[in-house]
């Protein structure tokens, strides 16, 4: 088992984000999480990653408690947030040796695989400007590389893919889709659902704290596609009728 989530609760203030939260995630999986604005993903993931608290249950990682060992957690997994935090006054070749040294990685082996993503990423030309002045893709490209450098058991990625050119997208769904072959777990929250749909073995579907459905994906879809299942469970409108109204208004 890669990840056990069980009966997990966690509170901003007074607010509830989730809600007796249980989930398991084998190994070598690449487990999607889908979910409207402020279902409680980036509260998940975060926690999962070992870099957020939580107020009830438990949560192991490769074995490992959460709650009493999140620099444990650390160790083990990548994670790649929506908006990449990075030292802008690095290059990335910079940044990308810093998190090798402080991964403990053996400098030849950082480098070699550093070398290697940038140049499946198309990312040479900026090795050295400072990240500072890069695009949001290209900064996001970044981030997801320094994610890999130890390569982690672990990798969870929260919208991480959204701000990828189509050709660095490609790369790398096919790059999780071996990693995963490997033996990786992989997690990722997005809302491109035709991404959730090609790409994941699980899917589970947040709204307010909570699952409303969960499973193999393609058990999900048998009869129809993830945009119409997320909708169902999700919408508090019919869209038809929302999107009629907007017309009538726009005239």
């Amino acid at each position: 088992m890669s990840i056990r989530v069980q009966s997990l609760s966690k509170f901003y203030g007074e607010k509830e984000v989730l809600s007796d939260f249980s989930m398991e995630i084998q190994d070598g999986e690449i487990y999607g999480i889908l979910g409207p604005n402020g279902s409680g993903k980036t509260t998940l993931l975060k926690i999962m990653a070992g870099i957020a608290q939580f107020d009830r249950g438990s949560v192991t990682v490769n074995g490992i408690d959460a709650k009493i060992d999140q620099i444990g957690v650390r160790k083990i997994v990548g994670y790649v947030p929506e908006t990449p935090y990075l030292y802008e006054s690095l290059t990335p070749y910079e940044y990308f040796s810093f998190i090798g040294s402080i991964r403990e990685i053996p400098k030849d082996v950082a480098e070699r695989r550093a070398s290697d993503l940038t140049r499946a990423f198309g990312m040479g030309e900026y090795n050295d400007q400072f990240i500072g002045s890069l695009s949001f893709g290209t900064r996001q490209k970044v981030s997801i590389i320094a994610s890999l450098i130890h390569a982690p058991k672990i990798l969870i990625l929260d919208e991480s893919i959204n701000g990828l050119d189509p050709q660095s997208a490609k790369i790398f769904r096919d790059l999780l889709r071996s990693l995963a072959e490997d033996g990786m777990t992989v997690v990722f929250s997005t809302h491109i659902l035709e991404i959730a749909e090609n790409v994941c073995d699980e899917i589970a579907i947040m709204k307010a704290g909570k699952i409303v459905a969960e499973g193999r994906t393609a058990d999900l879809l048998k009869e129809r596609n993830l945009e119409d299942v997320f909708i169902d469970l999700t919408s508090t409108e019919d869209v038809s009728s929302v999107v009629s109204a907007l017309r009538g208004t726009l005239r």
